[in-house]
């Protein structure tokens, strides 16, 4: 049995009556063909099952049509109960099978990973990279950006000087709002388990409670924690231990706002009755904890969706950076407070 051969450039071309430019010009996108040719051309396309080389057409076009999702996290922590990756990724691939683009999922939770990163990007196999969270002053987005590579950040840089857009939420103005109905329910003594402070989300999350108890002339009780449900067991269990009189908190994500629930559980606390119980995130299992968390909600789908948005203008031969985009938060009242 032989094989099927591939139908060839020129074989659509001698099937359309056309020359083999003209047919390239049609399948790369070219808007110079007269309508009656590129139909005869597609439909020669069709007949043939012709199948374009993408390293050619690369070559010719000097796109891949390949986006990069950077997720700065080792794979662990990627594919742990942690949903504010999936959901990023879901609002993110929407957008770009909608252009036809095809998207590279890359993780860099280690400096060979960054080194890994910048050699792909840097050789051309992708057309712009986004970064779907960043720890500390992460050099890589602003070494892409400064070699001419479109990139988008997912949250605010924390390197001020870095030349790239990004797409982040209200996270102080979110967390004033649960905090100021913690203490409009008469709530006296309100505790945060932060979030991990090498990120933007940490810090404006422990900004929003810190100025809002300031405001209100109230204590500040924190403890630090990095957004898994072991740190918000732990958390809340260190500020049981120092503070036993705490009737609330406020906890930076809603894994470990589970955590909290657990070690509440396990030191016979009631929530909400002796202490109220706030997350962030609302991600679906908070609607069926025990009790339901009351949380503010971040449309991290809609955040996918934008840093999408702005990177194919970028890719789309846009000669402006995207402005920002601060997407709004809500608070979500349930049972836990």
């Amino acid at each position: 049995m032989t094989t099927r051969e591939r139908p060839t450039l020129e074989a659509v071309a001698r099937r359309a009556g056309v020359s083999r430019a003209t047919v390239s010009r049609v399948v790369n996108g070219s808007t110079t063909v007269a309508a009656t040719i590129r139909e005869a051309v597609t439909r020669a396309v069709d007949e043939l099952g012709y199948v374009p080389n993408q390293a050619a057409r690369s070559l010719v076009t000097q796109r891949t049509d390949s986006i990069a999702l950077i997720l700065p996290e080792t794979a662990n922590r990627v594919f742990s109960d942690d949903l504010f990756f999936p959901a990023i990724i879901r609002g993110v691939g929407t957008e770009l099978e909608a252009a036809d683009k095809q998207l590279v999922l890359m993780m860099t939770g280690s400096e060979a990973g960054h080194h890994r990163v910048e050699r792909y990007a840097v050789a051309g196999h992708v057309d712009g990279v986004m970064f779907a969270s960043i720890h500390g002053a992460d050099p890589l987005p602003g070494a892409l950006a400064r070699r001419g590579i479109p990139v988008v950040c997912s949250g605010r840089p924390m390197n001020a000087g870095t030349p790239v857009p990004y797409v982040d939420v209200d996270h102080a103005g979110g967390v004033a709002a649960a905090v100021r109905h913690l203490i409009a329910t008469g709530r006296q003594r309100i505790a945060t388990i932060a979030g991990p402070q090498d990120m933007v989300a940490g810090i404006e999350r422990l900004a929003g409670y810190t100025g809002t108890l300031r405001e209100a002339g109230r204590p500040e009780i924190v403890v630090a924690g990095d957004f898994t449900r072991e740190s918000g067991i732990e958390g809340m269990r260190a500020l049981l231990a120092r503070e036993p009189s705490l009737d609330a908190v406020f906890v930076a994500s809603d894994l470990m706002a589970h955590g909290a629930l657990l070690a509440l559980r396990e030191a016979g606390r009631r929530v909400p009755d002796d202490v109220a119980v706030i997350g962030f995130d609302d991600f679906e299992i908070s609607r069926y904890s025990d009790p339901p968390l009351t949380t503010v909600r971040q449309p991290i789908a809609e955040m996918g969706r934008t840093l999408a948005r702005q990177m194919l203008r970028l890719v789309g031969g846009g000669t402006e950076l995207p402005e920002p985009v601060v997407l709004p938060t809500e608070l979500i009242v349930r049972d836990s407070a």
